[in-house]
């Protein structure tokens, strides 16, 4: 962890190295923010990153919607979800998951992404596995323009958890 000081203080690239995984394989929000510094609270730095996705061209917030794996996808049974996804999905034993449930977990992502066209994203630290099965049901409804608001929300509540774990006041 470091402190909010010694990140206004580090070097672009450190900067961008503390910060980068805070929107998965997203360091582009990081990077855009440099300029920002000194931040004077993590609350300021979090509405600075969070700004910035906002300000973003929708193709942007796409790209960045799309770097999330899906929740227990084959990445994560391979192995290769980030640190911090690895982390999160686990949380919820999304690791842990019986065939059975592997099963619904693969069916409602790949009728997720059939309808949306990215990945369903969820903040994992705020809910429970029998609450993501809902939010997939309940969302499986939504217009896409809905869903790219409601991905972008739980974006920036798993960012927001990230920033709090990585750097303190």
């Amino acid at each position: 962890m470091i402190s909010l000081a010694q990140l206004n203080a580090a070097s672009d690239e450190a900067f961008v190295s503390q910060l980068g995984g805070l929107y998965e394989h997203s360091e582009w929000v990081a990077r855009a923010i440099l300029g920002q510094r000194p931040f004077l609270s993590l609350q300021d730095l979090q509405r600075a990153l969070h700004d910035e996705v906002e300000r973003s061209s929708l193709e942007a917030k796409l790209v960045l919607i799309r770097a999330h794996p899906d929740l227990a996808g084959k990445l994560a049974r391979a192995g290769k979800l980030t640190e911090e996804s690895t982390r999160e999905q686990a949380g919820l034993g999304l690791d842990r998951l019986n065939e059975e449930e592997y099963q619904q977990f693969s069916a409602r992502n790949e009728r997720y992404r059939e309808i949306f066209g990215f990945p369903f994203i969820i903040c994992a630290r705020m809910t429970t596995k029998q609450g993501v099965m809902a939010a997939f049901d309940a969302r499986l409804g939504n217009s896409v323009t809905a869903e790219i608001a409601e991905a972008l929300v739980q974006i920036h509540d798993i960012a927001r958890l990230r920033l709090l774990d990585a750097v303190n006041e």
